[in-house]
């Protein structure tokens, strides 16, 4: 059989999980190459390059702009967390989604957006799933295991996101209908799973991909493996999803193991605050797992983006230089913050966070800086560490940890409970400015107003409603 080259064959497998899921059963088996050709899905799942590059798609769809590209990183999960001052002018001013109105026009195309796209990419996820069992011979080495674990760690992932997004709290409703978990490949409508069913049901995907995965990832000597679900960030994941829950010994544990791994090492005051060209704004060496965004560049820092400025203001994904100074406490000490001295910087008259300024001056493909978007990074598993340790002391250890490495002034012990939570959510705020944690962490806290925001919120003003499309296609959600 003739191999078909990598980019050909993601965009076929693209367009196929496409056509299955929206297309329901009118959909052609094959999709056409070339005018000449064309693949069926059973020659795509033939051989283990077919499967590869099948999970290649995969991360594709994840890099586009509807999902970590842009919606649920720097952008929609960003703007409802209040990290950008925006005006009405703007063309990035997004008005009804700062003011969390979910029904308003700029609200609209992305809330259904994120949804459409999340279920298409968990489609692609399940599709692999459907045709892997039964072609392990097709494998080699430890791949079969690591091809089924990181597809089902990502739809582990965006099932998790999907569920922190239009679910309810798990604290005070863990039993209302949230999101269907799908783990079928076809167009029916299905009956949503409550908060507590589907964090679960995430949770039992992680430990099938944890038992695949472990001492089988080469995650130790392929630095380009933070760009895949890995096994740690399987940990990572499991982490974040039993905290979620509020079982603070099994995220504490899920944390300790990939802090205690020694492959993830807290960012060198030094590589952020090197020349601009060789500056490590991403924090590379924090990062569990994140994602390659090859035209991200496009969007956020060439001409009419989203962080730079331009003559007429158009574009407002930014805050005010006091806003900076009051996120990052400079009038007490966190004017050595690299965070504040080295990714706050001017664009004409204009501050941006310059974490997506990113460059890259080197020649070795896997330690290209730039096309690098953070899902999960170190300093958040010690954020979980601090939380979830048994007295503020022990936990304000973890924090501090993170706080030498910003070069701000560590804390001293004595901390009451409500202190140490207010000093975690002082650096939530600034580690995961225009990263898309910060609205989930809100969320999980049930904050009554978020920073630089005077709206008061209740638990409803969090959840973003499931799109129209889906309740008209779905009766199952009343």
């Amino acid at each position: 059989m003739n191999c078909i080259d990598m980019k050909t064959k993601t965009k076929i497998f693209a367009l196929l999980t496409i056509c299955l899921v929206v297309g329901g059963t009118g959909c052609k088996k094959f999709l056409e190459v070339d005018p000449k050709s064309t693949v069926g899905e059973d020659q795509l799942f033939s051989s283990e390059i077919g499967f590869q590059q099948a999970l290649t798609g995969l991360y594709s769809q994840m890099a586009s702009r509807d999902l970590y590209g842009n919606n649920l990183t720097m952008g929609f999960s960003s703007l409802i967390a209040q990290n950008y001052s925006t005006t009405l002018s703007g063309v990035f001013s997004f008005p009804t989604t700062v003011a969390l109105n979910f029904k308003g026009a700029d609200a609209v195309p992305l809330v259904s957006g994120i949804w459409t796209k999340g279920y298409n990419t968990i489609a692609a996820a399940n599709n692999i799933l459907e045709k892997i069992d039964g072609r392990q011979n097709l494998f080699t080495g430890n791949h079969y295991a690591l091809v089924k674990g990181e597809t089902l760690g990502l739809r582990a992932y965006l099932h998790f996101d999907l569920l922190r997004l239009y679910g309810a709290n798990f604290a005070t409703n863990p039993t209302k209908k949230a999101i269907p978990f799908r783990t079928e490949l076809n167009a029916l409508s299905k009956v949503p799973s409550t908060v507590d069913e589907v964090s679960a049901a995430i949770l039992a995907d992680l430990k099938t991909a944890e038992v695949l995965m472990k001492d089988k990832d080469p995650i130790s000597t392929e630095k380009s493996r933070r760009f895949r679900m890995n096994y740690y960030a399987i940990k990572a994941l499991q982490a974040r999803v039993y905290l979620f829950r509020g079982d603070k010994a099994n995220a504490a544990a899920a944390a300790t193991e990939v802090v205690n791994s020694g492959i993830f090492t807290l960012i060198d005051p030094k590589s952020v605050s090197a020349a601009a060209a060789g500056r490590d704004r991403t924090f590379s060496t924090e990062q569990v797992f994140a994602i390659r965004v090859k035209d991200i560049r496009i969007w956020v820092e060439t001409d009419n983006a989203y962080f730079k400025s331009v003559s007429d203001n158009r574009n407002n994904l930014t805050r005010t230089l006091s806003d900076f100074q009051t996120l990052y406490e400079t009038s007490t000490g966190g004017g050595t913050d690299i965070r504040f001295a080295n990714l706050i910087e001017a664009d004409g008259l204009t501050y941006f966070c310059t974490k997506y300024w990113q460059t890259w001056v080197g020649t070795v493909e896997n330690d290209r800086l730039d096309q690098n978007v953070s899902l999960m990074r170190l300093s958040e598993m010690y954020y979980i560490l601090a939380e979830t340790a048994a007295t503020p002391d022990e936990g304000l250890v973890f924090l501090n940890k993170v706080r030498e490495k910003r070069v701000i002034p560590v804390i001293s012990p004595g901390l009451t409970a409500q202190k140490l939570t207010d000093e975690l959510t002082k650096e939530y705020q600034k580690d995961f400015y225009a990263e898309g944690q910060l609205f989930y962490y809100y969320k999980r806290k049930l904050f009554n107003r978020m920073q630089f925001s005077t709206r008061n919120l209740t638990e409803a003003s969090y959840i973003v409603p499931v799109p129209d499309n889906e309740l008209e296609f779905n009766p199952n959600y009343n």
